[in-house]
């Protein structure tokens, strides 16, 4: 892949308007628009892969070829150590049918206190993005950020699991920090930083 053969229009391939405002602040380093699924009339799919990359890529290559664009696709999750790595790529899932994170949160609580000692606190928040040329041509960029669960909850801002993320080395949740604050220090700006230098390069070459 090359900036050559990238369009200067992306689509991404989310129906989430939380990622979507992420990206596009994210993306503001690079000369690229981007267009939300839903204004092409683009659908979601089963997210049916076993690792956040797997989703990731499938996402993106699907809206690349239905669209005609290059498109940018994320997935990302908690992954609680004495939990066997759940929620995972199953995060959402955990929140039911009606996405109730208020549930999910209460249901990674349980299942740890439920634990004793072994139910380690210890966490990893993991974001995979995929880049994807309608051609098929994919390259995937993972952000991981180590950290531990605090309960009750912390902080209104975020979504999903957020209010009960405490990355090491910092005093505040994610729920408690500024969204401004916070997309500079999570795993999909970590991913991002990663496909920034690799585009960077390319257009070096």
């Amino acid at each position: 892949m090359n900036p050559g053969q990238i369009s200067s229009e992306w689509v991404v391939a989310s129906h989430n308007p939380g990622k979507l405002r992420e990206l596009v602040e994210l993306f503001s380093e690079l000369p690229v628009r981007l267009r939300p699924a839903v204004d092409l009339g683009l659908h979601e799919p089963e997210e049916t892969g076993e690792t956040f990359e797997a989703n990731a890529e499938l996402k993106a290559v699907i809206a690349a070829r239905a669209s005609g664009l290059t498109a940018v696709s994320d997935d990302s999750g908690l992954c609680v150590h004495a939990l066997g790595g759940e929620p995972g790529v199953r995060t959402a899932r955990w929140a039911g049918p009606e996405r109730d994170f208020s549930i999910a949160q209460q249901k990674v609580h349980e299942r740890l206190s439920a634990m004793g000692e072994q139910g380690s606190p210890r966490a990893t928040w993991v974001s995979a993005l995929c880049v994807a040329q309608p051609d098929g041509v994919t390259h995937v960029f993972v952000g991981r950020i180590d950290g531990v669960l605090v309960w009750p909850t912390r902080g209104e801002h975020g979504f999903g699991f957020e209010p009960m993320f405490l990355p090491d080395g910092y005093a505040l949740t994610y729920g408690e920090m500024s969204p401004a604050w916070r997309i500079r220090i999570n795993p999909r700006a970590e991913a991002m930083r990663q496909l920034v230098r690799f585009y960077r390069h390319l257009s070096s070459e």
